[in-house]
């Protein structure tokens, strides 16, 4: 069984991110969206860093917690083989009906990716008439189907506050 990262959360926080489970990469980093090629932190810094790389993890936290953003995964446990959100199986979900009522300011979920909307949605169906919320396209490298730009487009459209 492989486990996620706590939250990135605060009390300011107003929008939550939710993937479905850290890539092998991340998981080896302790990092959310370590993976090189995810385009989630190129997103992050063009909108709300001015464009500038991250240097570290830390920075990445802070600008997520500076703009009133959170971030967490669908998933606490499950197996998988690789990093694919296909090859998931033997799941326990995060307790999100927990989370967000500690953090009542949360006004939007944001969905990385189709996978994550659906383990959410399989989980916590009744949540989703609470809040306003986006099904974006995933930031993963596996997911070429868009271009940087389009996701990026997309995404900060979402992200508005």
């Amino acid at each position: 069984m492989i486990e996620c990262f706590p939250p990135i959360i605060d009390e300011a926080s107003q929008i939550l991110i939710i993937g479905t489970m850290p890539s092998v990469k991340s998981l080896a980093a302790t990092e959310y969206y370590a993976h090189p090629r995810n385009a989630f932190w190129k997103i992050i810094a063009t909108l709300f860093n001015n464009g500038v790389d991250f240097f570290d993890f830390a920075e990445k936290k802070a600008c997520i917690l500076k703009n009133h953003l959170a971030l967490w995964d669908n998933l606490r446990f499950c197996e998988r083989n690789g990093s694919l959100d296909s090859n998931i199986k033997n799941m326990i979900p995060n307790d999100f009906e927990s989370l967000l009522k500690k953090h009542s300011n949360i006004r939007r979920l944001i969905f990385n990716g189709q996978k994550s909307y659906q383990f959410f949605k399989r989980f916590h169906s009744e949540l989703l008439e609470k809040y306003q919320y986006f099904v974006l396209p995933s930031t993963s490298p596996a997911n070429a189907a868009l271009s940087f730009d389009k996701k990026l487009s997309l995404w900060q459209k979402a992200l508005k506050l």
